[in-house]
C-alpha cells in the first residue's frame, strides 16, 4: 500500500476543489482537514484495487455535508435581538393552573415527573439524579401524576381535558 502522503500530495488539491465547490472558499480548508484525518484513519482498511480518488471525494462530500448542517443550524448575528416571551417546554403555555399544579407537588414527586415525564429520563437515571431507589423514583413520579390527574381529568364526552371541582 502506498505511503498516506503521496495519496494527499496526488489528490490534494481536487478534494480542496470538491471542498470549495460545496462549502465555499471559508469553509474549504475546513472540510479538507476534516477529509483527510477521516481518510488517515481508514486507510488501514481500504482494498488494494479500491478507486482511491472515489473514495476521497466520497469523504469530501459527506464532510462538506456536515459542515453545510453544522452552518444551517448556527445562529445568524443580528443587530438587535427582539424581546419576546418564550413557550418553549411550558405545555399549554395557556394554562398558567398546570404549572402552578405541577410546582405546587411534594419537591421529589415535581422532580421525578419533570425528569421522568418531561426530561425523558429513565427512573434509574431519574434515581442518580435526585438520590434514592429506581423503585422509590418510580413511585415518586406515580403518585405525581396521580396528584395532576385528580386535578385535570380527561373528559368523557368531549375527549378533551377538563379542570375538576
Amino acid at each position: 500500500m502506498r505511503p498516506f502522503e503521496a495519496i494527499v500530495e496526488e489528490h490534494g488539491a481536487r478534494v480542496l476543489r470538491v471542498c470549495r465547490a460545496m462549502v465555499g472558499p471559508v469553509d474549504a480548508e475546513d472540510a479538507w482537514s476534516e477529509t483527510f484525518l477521516s481518510a488517515l484513519i481508514a486507510y488501514p482498511r481500504l482494498q488494494p484495487d479500491s478507486d482511491v480518488t472515489a473514495w476521497l471525494v466520497t469523504i469530501a462530500h459527506r464532510k462538506a455535508v456536515d459542515i453545510l448542517r453544522a452552518r444551517s443550524r448556527s445562529a445568524i448575528p443580528v443587530e438587535e435581538v427582539p424581546e419576546r416571551a418564550s413557550a418553549l417546554g411550558v405545555p399549554d403555555a395557556g394554562d398558567g393552573d398546570l404549572w402552578a399544579s405541577v410546582a405546587a407537588l411534594p419537591e421529589r414527586q415535581r422532580l421525578a415527573v419533570a425528569y421522568h415525564y418531561l426530561g425523558g429520563l429513565p427512573h434509574r437515571e431519574t434515581a442518580e439524579l435526585i438520590g434514592g431507589s429506581t423503585d422509590s423514583v418510580r413511585r415518586a413520579a406515580a403518585d405525581g401524576i396521580a396528584a395532576l390527574r385528580k386535578t385535570y381529568t380527561t373528559g368523557t364526552d368531549e375527549g378533551t381535558e377538563r379542570r375538576s371541582s
